[in-house]
Parts: structure tokens; C-alpha cells; sequence
């Protein structure tokens, strides 16, 4: 009774500071979505996330009313919370929308009504509020001309911009490194300190624009604080885009063995330096990898993976080859001309098939495709596997321009949803759906020996916990890669939940030791993995304790405290 007393007296001061424009919701049923994730931690470790209410916020004052209020009440036992922001909630594998620690009364703040945005079309900044998704962006960029591409990710159309940035995420257009391309930041410090920079502080001018045009200001350098770390809120951010080019062609090379995989890797290498700026990032992905997006799941309903006969079988169905490297080339007709037939060149050096998204075949296979009724369609397996490749070569040519869809959404969904590729017209949401993923995203060494050695290891640990070895490496810049192996598993089944958390620990404590480091962390992770004693983050305490005195703001957050 005292607890629930407690509770509404809490309410009735949220309710006292927040907007007319804001939200408060109480109801535990209508707070539980929130709570929907796709990696199974209660499951695992038996350490439930609840969260006490959630404010949707209507504005920018409603994040300082809510801030200030958990400051003044840190000291009152029975009213003391914490805040979680969220942007869209759509961290899948890495905590979704939950708070990162279990032992904290929180009060969840949703910013996915802050809707803002302005755009200097000449410059190709864009300023965005946190509930800007990649499609919303794209709405807005195409009813002005789609002159500029979104900075997409796999996570689909419906995750926020802002957010993804502030967890340092990458996308394969020609700006990778989507926090590299913020300019500008505004926001809140946990001490309800408002944040801006000194450069913006220095203008004297009306419009205080220079700031956007300029990522690192004067003096030590402050943007970077907000990035995966809970020692402030971001309420505004500047982005720069990048502008559509006169062509553009993207490319898809097979290399039929694992043999070629060394030799390969040099030759992406080259293609990064010598066409920085041309060609965008580079993915890199092997055959069991590719039939998560070509093939149903022939073990649906089972907690194991594919076998070496299913895989053969189904990659000489699909003619899917051992390894399959994807980009994309922009600029002028000329410069892409050009480098089209220089990359052709340098893999001449090894046996390999590569295919060119202005091809006469990709043209003359999707007019014929587009023109057969659906039901000669339907009555061909041949005509079926053609029409799923090019839909999806055609799907990954949109991302590769910036324009936002789900092919890679339904990724997601492959380990126990039965026909895994029928998504046409459907609304995905992996966390609703209870589909289980985790993520391993270790940065290797871009060297051919310690690549190759890295397949070795992850096809080695998968299997011992029946999670299937898919490998993805992204080559971010000739000397930079990043690996993402998702963890599919059944979320309805104990025991399928438990080997995808053991094989993730797996993965990393033994990577580790090999130097395979993830350049990312679920919220479970931070906890166990992060030494709060070394140097490092007792310096990162340090500056926790004067930002956020009274530990209010996401508690745990990459910060083993």
C-alpha cells in the first residue's frame, strides 16, 4: 500500500512539471511493450526490467522538467527515480527500449514525438529532433527533390536517426561512420545543465549557424560525451548528408570458395584506398549469411543449425556461392564508368563472378519479372528463386542509396518464423514479434591471415551452442573492418535462450583474447564485462560524478559503477 502510495505521489509530481503536450503513462500493461526486447535477458538471468511509468515527451522543456524533478527527489528514499531515455526504441539485440539495470525504480522517456527538423538544402545539413526516423527523413528529403541520401542501417525504416549516431552505428552509403557525420549537438547534461557548444556560444550573429558547418568547435571537445554513455540527453543534432551523385552502380562479387577468401581481402583493401569518396563500404558475407536472406529456415521448428548437406543443398538451389562481397560506386557517368572497370580489373587476379546492377541481365531479368502474371510466377520454382534474388539485389541497392526498406529487418526473423521471406506489405517489429537476437560485433584486423582466422573461430563456437555461424564483415575503410554475427534463437525456448547468452559470452571473453573487440554492447554486457577498476572508467566515474551528481540518467550505461 505505502509503495503504491508512493507511486501516485510520484505521478502527481511528473504530472505537476510536464507539458500539456506530454504523457504520463502509469498503466502496466500499457508500459509492458516497452519492455518487449529481442534478447531474452529476464530469461537468461532471471533479473527482471520493469520500469514504473513512462513520459512521452511534447517537447524539450518536458526533458528538463523531468531531469530537474529526479534531481530534487535523489535524496527522498521513498520518491527517487532514475530516467531512461529512448529515442524509437528500436535497439534490437542490444536492450531495445529497456533500462539497462534492474535495480533502479525508472521512469522511462520516450522522445519519439520530437519531431522537428530543418534542413539547409544548400549546405546538405540537416538539424533533427531524436524522433526523426530514417523514413521520415526520406519523406522529407524526396518532397524536397531527394537530392541527398538518409545515413540507413539495417534496423529499418522506423529507427531514429539520432539514436542510432549516439551508439556510434555505421551504414554501408558513402558516409559510413554515421556519428563522423555529426557536426553539431545540442542537449541536456543529467545535472539539468543545457549543453551547447562553445563555438555556438562565441557566435554573436542572428541565425548561429556556423556551429553546424563545424564538427569540432573550440576547445576540448564535448559532442563526443553523449555517445554511448549516460551522462546527458541529446535534444538537437546536426547531421551532414551526403548528396546524391549524377550515377550510381552497385556491384555484387562471388568467390565460389573459402580458399579465395585470403586473396580476396587485399583487393578490398585496395578498392577502399584507391576509391575513398567513390565507392561507399564494403560488405563482405559468407554463404550461410546469404541464405538467412535467400532460404527459409529448414530447421524451424528445431534448436539446432543447418547442416552441412542443407547448406549444400540449398546454396547449389539458390547458386549461392562460399563468399559474396557487396558495394556500391558513386560520382560522375565517367568516374563510375571508370571505376566500375577497375574494380572488374583487380579481381581478375582471382576466379570470381561479379555482377553490376546496370548490367543488361539485372536490367532485362527485372522488366521480364515485372511483366509475367503472378501466377506464372508463382507455378515456377526457377522464376520464384529469380524473382526473390533480384527483389533482394534490388532491396540492397536501395540501402546502398540511402533509401530506407526492411531487407535486412527480416534477418531477424529466420531462426523460428516459417516462411521467413514472406514480408511483402508487412509491418516488422522483431521485439513485438518475439523474435530473439543478439549481436557479436567485434572490430578485427583488416589483414587477410587474422580475417581468416577470425571465420575459424566463429565457425568453431557457434555450433557448440546450436546458434548458426552467420558472418558479416563490413570493411569500413581499407583499414578498419567490423564483424556482425547475429544470434537467432527462439525466445520462447528456454534452453535455446540460454546457449545464444552463453555463446555470445563466449564469443567475446575468447575473442578478447584473440583481439577480436566489440566496437558495441548489450546492456548486459556493460555489467559484467567493463572493469569499473581500470583506469579508463574510473575516469569515466569521475566525469559521471560531476555531470550526474545524483546517478539519475540510465544508471549502468556503459558505466560499471
Amino acid at each position: 500500500m505505502n509503495l503504491l502510495l508512493n507511486m501516485n505521489k510520484l505521478h502527481s509530481q511528473i504530472l505537476h512539471v510536464i507539458s500539456n503536450q506530454a504523457t504520463l503513462i502509469t498503466n502496466r500493461e500499457k508500459c509492458a511493450p516497452y519492455l518487449q526486447g529481442t534478447e531474452g535477458f529476464s530469461s537468461f538471468n532471471d533479473k527482471k526490467r520493469c520500469i514504473d511509468s513512462v513520459v512521452i515527451a511534447g517537447n524539450t522543456d518536458d526533458i528538463t522538467a523531468l531531469i530537474k524533478l529526479a534531481n530534487v527527489v535523489s535524496n527522498n528514499e521513498e520518491l527517487k527515480f532514475s530516467v531512461h531515455p529512448i529515442s524509437s526504441g528500436r535497439n534490437w539485440g542490444y536492450g531495445t527500449s529497456q533500462p539497462p539495470t534492474t535495480k533502479n525504480k525508472t521512469v522511462l522517456l520516450d522522445l519519439s514525438a520530437l519531431k522537428q527538423i530543418e534542413f539547409d538544402e544548400e549546405l546538405g545539413l540537416v538539424t533533427l529532433q531524436p524522433g526523426i526516423t530514417q523514413q521520415e527523413l526520406s519523406d522529407y528529403l524526396i518532397k524536397l527533390g531527394d537530392n541527398y541520401m538518409v545515413p540507413v542501417t539495417g534496423a529499418g525504416p522506423d529507427c531514429s536517426i539520432v539514436g542510432n549516431a549516439i551508439e556510434r552505428g555505421y551504414g554501408i552509403t558513402q558516409y559510413t561512420d554515421h556519428f563522423g557525420a555529426v557536426t553539431a549537438i545540442k542537449g541536456l547534461w543529467a545535472n539539468g545543465i543545457q549543453y551547447q557548444s562553445a563555438l555556438f556560444e562565441l557566435d554573436q550573429s542572428k541565425e548561429k549557424f556556423v556551429d553546424k558547418t563545424y564538427k569540432w568547435g573550440v576547445g576540448p571537445y564535448l559532442d563526443g560525451l553523449f555517445t554511448q554513455s549516460n551522462f546527458g540527453i541529446v535534444t538537437e543534432m546536426t547531421i551532414r548528408l551526403s548528396a546524391r551523385k549524377p550515377a550510381f552502380v552497385s556491384f555484387l562479387i562471388k568467390l565460389k570458395s573459402d580458399e579465395l577468401l585470403e586473396a580476396a581481402i587485399p583487393l578490398i583493401q585496395r578498392v577502399l584506398r584507391d576509391y575513398e569518396g567513390i565507392v561507399g563500404s564494403i560488405n563482405l558475407m559468407d554463404k550461410r549469411r546469404m541464405l538467412s536472406m535467400f532460404a527459409d529456415n529448414p530447421n524451424v521448428n528445431d534448436h539446432q543449425i543447418m547442416s552441412d548437406i542443407q547448406v549444400q543443398t540449398q546454396t547449389k538451389n539458390l547458386k549461392i556461392p562460399s563468399w559474396t562481397i557487396v558495394g556500391s560506386i558513386s560520382g560522375s557517368k565517367n568516374i563510375v564508368k571508370v571505376t566500375k572497370n577497375e574494380i572488374k580489373n583487380i579481381f581478375k587476379q582471382i576466379p570470381n563472378q561479379a555482377i553490376f546492377s546496370d548490367d543488361p541481365v539485372i536490367s532485362m531479368g527485372n522488366k521480364v519479372i515485372s511483366l509475367l502474371p503472378e501466377g506464372i510466377l508463382n507455378r515456377s520454382a526457377m522464376l520464384k528463386k529469380v524473382k526473390l534474388q533480384l527483389g533482394s539485389f534490388n532491396k540492397a541497392k536501395e540501402v546502398m542509396q540511402g533509401k530506407p526498406n526492411r531487407v535486412a529487418l527480416k534477418l531477424a526473423y529466420w531462426r523460428h518464423h516459417k516462411g521467413a521471406n514472406s514480408f511483402e506489405g508487412k509491418v516488422l517489429s522483431p521485439g513485438k514479434d518475439k523474435c530473439g537476437l543478439l549481436w557479436y560485433a567485434p572490430l578485427v584486423m583488416m589483414k587477410a591471415n587474422a580475417m581468416c582466422e577470425y571465420v575459424e573461430f566463429v565457425r568453431k563456437i557457434c555450433p557448440l551452442f546450436n546458434i548458426e555461424p552467420f558472418i558479416t564483415f563490413t570493411n569500413l575503410r581499407h583499414d578498419c573492418v567490423d564483424s556482425t554475427v547475429p544470434i537467432l534463437f527462439d525466445l520462447s525456448n528456454p534452453i535455446a535462450v540460454k546457449d545464444a547468452h552463453n555463446c555470445l559470452k563466449e564469443l567475446v571473453t575468447e575473442g578478447l583474447k584473440l583481439g577480436y573487440v566489440p566496437y558495441r554492447l548489450n546492456i548486459d554486457q556493460q555489467q559484467w564485462l567493463l572493469d569499473k577498476e581500470s583506469d579508463f572508467w574510473q575516469t569515466v566515474n569521475q566525469i559521471k560524478s560531476k555531470l550526474d551528481p545524483n546517478n539519475i540518467l540510465s544508471p549502468g550505461r556503459y558505466n560499471p559503477r
